[in-house]
């Protein structure tokens, strides 16, 4: 019943999510606004972790089986990608280094800055301790 539980809770800010994505005219998927959603309630207390926590884990783990209907879409639509293969390999291995760059980048300017506070903290107690 708790899996249930917590399975509704993703479910409805996931259709939320769709319901911004028909209302807002951004080209931006529902999925995303539903990400977004579900981070700003965690956030700020009104979602609490521990009632999707479990689930949440459940979804990570079996996520590779939801790649499986793409891959035989893109098997299906082989005689439409074959003459266009080339530039959508490029592409992809230049977005994914790009993606990893950039996200790389962004992750190490976000945590500098609490791994020097934390430097200084210990500096100081040291310091303060002589």
């Amino acid at each position: 019943m708790k899996y249930i539980k917590q399975f509704t809770i993703i479910l409805a800010i996931t259709f939320i999510g769709e319901g911004l994505n028909h209302w807002i005219p951004l080209p931006i998927p529902g999925s995303i606004y539903g990400m977004i959603l579900l981070y700003v309630s965690l956030y700020f207390g009104l979602i609490k972790l521990s009632w999707i926590k479990e689930t949440g884990k459940f979804l990570i783990d079996i996520m590779p089986l939801m790649f499986i209907p793409a891959g035989v879409g893109l098997m299906d639509s082989w005689g439409i990608l074959q003459p266009v293969w080339v530039p959508f390999f490029v592409i992809t291995c230049i977005s994914t280094v790009a993606v990893m760059a950039v996200s790389g980048k962004v992750t190490q300017c976000l945590v500098k800055p609490s791994l020097e506070d934390e430097e200084e903290k210990i500096n100081g107690k040291k310091e303060g301790k002589l």
